[in-house]
Parts: C-alpha cells; sequence; structure tokens
C-alpha cells in the first residue's frame, strides 16, 4: 500500500502545482468570464456552442481542478486510513482536501456572483496553503522508509520563532503578488526596481492606486529576500550537518533569488506569460519548503516538550525519595 501511496501522493502534488499555475493562468489571460456567469457548466451548457481561447483556459483549469480534487481526496483518505497513526498525517490529510475545497468555491463564487480584487487575491493563497499540506503528506509518506530521514534533527526555539513569522510574512508578500495580478497592476512602473516613470509623490493621488500595489509588493518583496539570505546564512552554519536542513536551506535562497530575478524580468518583458509563470512557480516551490522547516520545528517544539515533561518527572522522584 505505501508503494500505491507514494505514487498518489506523487501524483496529487504535481497535479496541484498544475492548479497553482492554471490559476495563475486564468488570471494573468482574464480568462475567469471565459465560461460567462456559471459554474460549473461554460455558458450554461455541457460541451459549449462557441469555442474562444479564454474558454478553453477557464474550462481546463476547472477539469484540471477537479481530477486533481479526486486524486486528493483519495491521498487523504488512504493516507489517513494506513498510516495515520503518524503523528502530523491525519491534519495534513484533512487541511489538503478543506482548502482545495476552498478555494473551488472561493473560485466559483467569483464566476457566479463576482468578487472584489481584494478577496480574488486571497485565492492564490489558499491554494498555496492545500498544495504545502498535500507537499508534505507526500513527504510524510517518503519518510516511511527513511527517504527523507530527519528523526535526529532538532530546531532551537529561536529559530524556530523566525521560521514561522517568514512563514507568516511570505504569506503576506503573496497576497500583495495576487493583488498586482488582480488588479492588472503589473505595468503601472514600466522600470525596475524603482518607479521612475511616476513623478515624486504622484502616486499620493488615489488615481495612482496601481502604483501603489505595484511599489508596495515590491517593497515587501525586498524585504523577503533580504529577510531569507540573511536566515539561510545564519542558519546554515548551526545546522550544515544536517542534510535535510542544509539542502532545504540552499532551496530556499535559491527559490527566492529566482521568484526575484523573474518578477524583474515580468517588467523587461512586458508581462511574458512563460515568465510569470514561473514567478508563480518559485514562490509556491519556496512556501513548500518554509512548509517543510515548520514541520520539522513542530516536531523539535514536541521533542522539547518531552524532555521538559521527563525532566519534572524525573524531579519528583528524586524529591519522593
Amino acid at each position: 500500500m505505501i508503494k500505491y501511496l507514494k505514487w498518489l501522493s506523487v501524483i496529487a502534488t504535481l497535479g496541484m502545482v498544475f492548479v497553482l499555475l492554471g490559476g495563475a493562468l486564468v488570471t494573468k489571460t482574464d480568462s475567469g468570464a471565459g465560461c460567462g456567469a456559471s459554474w460549473p457548466l461554460c455558458h450554461g451548457e455541457l460541451i459549449p456552442s462557441e469555442i474562444t481561447p479564454e474558454l478553453v483556459i477557464e474550462l481546463s483549469h476547472r477539469l484540471v481542478s477537479g481530477i486533481v480534487g479526486i486524486a486528493v481526496l483519495a491521498l487523504s483518505f488512504l493516507s489517513w486510513k494506513h498510516i495515520g497513526h503518524i503523528r502530523e498525517v491525519k491534519f495534513l490529510s484533512f487541511m489538503s482536501l478543506f482548502f482545495l475545497v476552498l478555494q473551488g468555491l472561493i473560485g466559483a463564487a467569483a464566476v457566479v456572483w463576482g468578487q472584489s480584487d481584494f478577496v480574488l487575491a486571497l485565492h492564490f493563497g489558499i491554494s498555496l496553503i492545500s498544495f504545502a499540506a498535500i507537499f508534505l503528506l507526500a513527504l510524510l509518506i517518503f519518510e516511511i522508509d527513511k527517504k527523507f530521514d530527519a528523526e535526529s534533527l532538532f530546531i532551537q526555539k529561536k529559530h524556530r520563532v523566525e521560521i514561522y513569522l517568514l512563514t507568516i510574512y511570505t504569506f503576506i508578500v503573496v497576497y500583495t503578488g495576487a493583488l498586482v495580478r488582480h488588479t492588472n497592476s503589473e505595468l503601472a512602473c514600466e522600470s525596475w526596481p524603482f518607479c521612475t516613470n511616476a513623478k515624486p509623490f504622484s502616486f499620493m493621488s488615489t488615481n495612482h492606486m496601481e502604483v501603489w500595489v505595484q511599489m508596495g509588493h515590491r517593497l515587501a518583496a525586498g524585504i523577503l529576500f533580504i529577510w531569507t539570505i540573511l536566515f539561510v546564512f545564519k542558519l546554515i552554519k548551526q545546522y550544515q550537518s544536517s542534510r535535510v536542513m542544509y539542502w532545504g536551506l540552499i532551496s530556499l535562497a535559491t527559490f527566492i533569488t529566482l521568484q526575484v530575478a523573474f518578477g524583474a524580468l515580468i517588467i523587461f518583458t512586458l508581462l511574458n506569460l512563460g515568465i510569470a509563470l514561473l514567478h508563480a512557480l518559485f514562490i509556491s516551490c519556496y512556501f513548500g519548503v518554509l512548509s517543510y522547516f515548520i514541520l520539522l520545528s513542530s516536531r523539535s517544539a514536541a521533542k522539547e516538550r518531552t524532555a521538559i515533561k521527563d525532566d519534572k518527572v524525573d524531579g519528583n522522584v528524586s524529591y519522593i525519595k
């Protein structure tokens, strides 16, 4: 059964990547209304009579999301049933399915009733949480035969706190990036990293909200880049003996560097679609690695609580004696 779970987890993880990229493609090509205001049908028809590029993109995204949803449902059920004794499995099984359904409902609501740009920007972040849960579930399945053995790793409390804060801040940066797309602010600034086409303080006007959104995202992303690089340099010396932690940190630095580079290329290439999709892919990979660090941190916290409890028990025994 573990062999089949491995294959299913890989399929579900890769499928979720396609769901993320498909959602980004729908947004970047303005294909959200490709099927009109009907869901799950297109223009109220099972087989649309009029085919447009936007319809193909939107309908393909819905089909892929549906197929991946079935794979995630199977993965969650079988993982719960066969390896539910592993500490994190039941929680991740629930999270992966819950947030996948939630992002689907938000997408459906946006099609049928419409949503503000600020609500729609949450869609990618919710999909990202589902992807992270599925990815971690896959890693747990591969851990069973020690493909990813990190049992001996202990992350210090101060580093665990920083990992939690970095993850929360990353989610905020992801939201600002999604807001850039949904408000069509990608080319509000024609240069990078500064907005040289806007006069000093001209963006104080409400007519320049797109500039505010674009530059706000750039500032937030710049802080994330600097924070991540400093974080990696600080921890890589501390945990260089752990292969999982060492290569995880290297991956983290690599993904955030590529994320920033491709963010700049979006401007230089005037919204090249392939570049934009890679931009979405790299932040998804970055968030996935961070999520794994959270998993490792939660295990370290559990070890710490157990050690404290054992010390108290030993202390009480000694006192009684």
